[in-house]
Parts: structure tokens; sequence; C-alpha cells
């Protein structure tokens, strides 16, 4: 491998820098010296279109085997930027402000065993972090102790662990409510492998506080403060669940009486994953993990119009250029960045969403090899740095920094 993705474990004396050090423009307009431009389709041996290649970390410079979740935080007292990595055996923390020279801080271990699915989001400089092995619970890391180390790479402790459920799939956490939602826990549980409601705004003193369990498993979900063309449901938090054979659309403003409000599935089902509003709250983008290998499709995102939450509608079906599974999409603007397994990260246009007009106008692929079916290459994407970087991790490699090409 190249010198350049050498990466430099640096002491924390070399990174801490007061307010005005410097580091804000750094942020706003970082300039890596040993970007990989995408020239040609390739950024080195990754197929690519527009978007160039800041920095990588492998999975053995992480010591681990397989990665999975990842997610983002800033740093706005030292201007820093993170990214906190899934893998199989516990949460990396790695400094990506100066994306060529990435420096590994050290790793959470997992709080019981290793577990190919785990994932982390944050909520008031705090880390949550759930995993699909018995027993692990949601661990909570206080996050501002990464700009504060004397030396990298450290082993970390969490400062809470919440254990009113023991595996999960995955965690959602309404940062306007405080509330977490984990969802994908046991399937014999109190609400049957469906959503569990834990108040989180005290970070380190999670509170459970019921749950929902009528829609069975729920695989992955969204929930907002409702702001879009449903006045019906304006301001209530709504939480859109994807549960394996149907999606489901849940008012849990009242944690201890949600209310179902619609449940529906669609042509060609096979596994009903994850998917995410548009910012207007009109539209809702579905993955499905299964469709392209059961049924022979290209990779196929599902548009539904949610003008009327009581009834959502199949808006349109958008078809990708390869036979790649989708796995993990989020929306920035009018841009829905898809990790899209084997064929990397793919960045649609969705401003023409209304008009049926959906357009890929990028891609980095992170998994070379091939773009066929099935569960390898880039598990998800994080796109809300200020400063336009994009991680990926990608379940085979590792972490990946990317941006749009100047």
């Amino acid at each position: 491998m190249k010198k350049l993705w050498s990466v430099t474990i640096l002491m924390l004396l070399a990174l801490g820098c007061s307010k005005d050090s410097g580091t804000d423009s750094l942020i706003a307009n970082p300039q890596p010296e040993n970007v990989v431009p995408c020239q040609n389709g390739m950024a080195d041996i990754y197929p690519c279109k527009g978007y160039d290649l800041l920095g990588k970390l492998s999975l053995r410079e992480m010591d681990a085997t397989s990665a999975n979740d990842i997610w983002g935080w800033t740093d706005s007292e030292r201007n820093r930027e993170y990214a906190l990595v899934g893998l199989n055996n516990g949460v990396a923390f790695v400094d990506i402000t100066q994306a060529d020279k990435l420096v590994y801080l050290g790793k959470l271990p997992a709080a019981t065993g290793a577990s190919s699915a785990r994932d982390i989001k944050v909520y008031k400089n705090h880390a949550f972090v759930v995993a699909e092995t018995s027993d692990h619970g949601m661990q909570v890391f206080d996050l501002t102790q990464l700009g504060k180390l004397g030396t990298a790479p450290q082993v970390f402790s969490a400062v809470a662990r919440y254990t009113g459920f023991g595996n999960s799939h995955n965690l959602h956490i309404n940062e306007t409510t405080g509330y977490a939602y984990a969802v994908g826990t046991a399937r014999d549980d109190a609400f049957n492998g469906g959503v569990h409601f834990i108040n989180i705004q005290d970070p380190k003193n999670p509170v459970g506080l019921g749950g929902y369990g009528e829609g069975g498993y729920c695989h992955d979900a969204q929930v907002v403060i409702y702001n879009g063309p449903d006045t019906d449901y304006s301001g209530r938090e709504i939480l859109f669940g994807a549960n394996e054979d149907k999606v489901v659309i849940v008012d849990v403003t009242d944690k201890g009486n949600p209310l179902g409000i619609a449940s529906f599935t669609y042509a060609d089902l096979g596994y009903t994953h994850q998917g995410w509003l548009s910012e207007d709250h009109r539209y809702f983008l579905l993955g499905d993990e299964a469709d392209e290998s059961r049924f022979g499709y290209n990779t196929r995102s599902l548009i539904f119009d949610f003008s009327d939450l009581d009834a959502p509608v199949l808006h349109h079906a958008y078809l990708g250029k390869t036979r790649a599974v989708d796995h993990n999409g989020y929306v920035l603007g009018n841009e829905f960045f898809l990790a899209n397994y084997a064929a990397g990260m793919r960045v649609l246009n969705i401003a023409g969403i209304g008009q049926k007009e959906i357009i890929e106008q990028g891609y980095f692929d992170t998994y070379a090899a091939d773009n066929s079916p099935g569960g390898k290459g880039a598990w998800t994407v994080y796109p809300y740095f200020k400063s336009k970087k994009i991680i990926v991790n990608d379940i085979n490699s590792g972490l990946f920094i990317v941006k749009k090409s100047e």
C-alpha cells in the first residue's frame, strides 16, 4: 500500500489547539496534502465519479476483522472532527480533522462479545452504542475526553451502560426531544423486537419509558418532529420503522400511549431494511435488502409519497446502475447518500424527486472487486460534517474519508 496510507499515531499534544489557533479554518476548508483525486474514473485502485479520496484507515490498523456502522462527531470547542467507527469488537475513535493524517485515538471495547452488527449515534457530546450480542445493552461514552488525551491509542471505558434490553441491531436518536429508540432487540422481549423508548436527556443516566411492539420486529427507524404536508400530525413526534416485512408509521409523542398511524407493504418485498425522509418530510426513500438477490433488480430504492401519513402511496422506484444491494441511506438537502454494499457509496440527486427524476451524480466504490449482490463493501455513510467530508465504513476494508471533487 502506498506510503500515503500510513497512519500517524500522534501524541495529543500535537493535536491540542486553542480555539483561535487556526483549526476552525482547517475544518471549514481542509487542505490535505495527499489527496488522491478521482481521475479517469479511478482514485488509486477505487472506481469513482466526482469524489476524491482524502484518507483511509484499515481494519488491521484498528485491530479488527470487520466493520459495520459509522457516525460522526464535531468537537465545537476544539474545532475537530471525529469518525466513530463501528467494528466487530468495539468502536474506534479517529480524528479526521486533517484527513490525510488520520489519528487513531483508541477503542471502546464491546460490552460483551464480538458482533457483526454494531450501531452508534450521538447526543449532547456522548456516543450511544448498541450491538447484536446478548446482554450488550447500550453503552454511553463521553466524547469530550477525546480532546484531552495525553497519548494515543487508548482503551476507553463507557461512562454508563443501559441494560433495559440486551441485544439491539440499531439505534436512532431524536436530538430535538432527547429520546433514543433502540430497535432490533430480542424477538421475545416485552416489545417483540420492536422499539424501546429511552430518555437520554441526561446522557449518563438513561431511563427506559416503555416501547412499541404492535408492528413486530423493527430493523431500523427514523424519528422526527413531523413538519410535512399532512397537517393532522404537525408538531408530533413520528416514528417511521422498517420492520422486515412492512413499513410502520407510529405517533410516539406520548411514550405511554404510542399510536399506530399506518402499516404498509409493496410488491416484490424481500426484506424491508431502512429508510429516510426527504427534508420536507414528504417523501420516504426506502431500501429493501433482499429484492436485488431474490428478484433480480438492479439496486432498487422505493420512493413513497407521505402527503397523507394515514395512507402512504408508492410514488416510484429508482433503479441503480448495478445489482449491488442498497444498505443504509441518508438525505442531506437534495442529495441522497447511499451505502450500496459492493458498489460503495452512491450519491443521488433528488431535487427532481417529485417529478420522478432521480439522478446518480457520483460515487466512490470502496469495494473494487465487483458490484454483485451480497453483504460486502460499504455498510454505511455519514455525510453531515460541515467541512463536507464524508466518511464511509466498509465491512471488508475499514474507514474511508472522501469529498466531492472541486
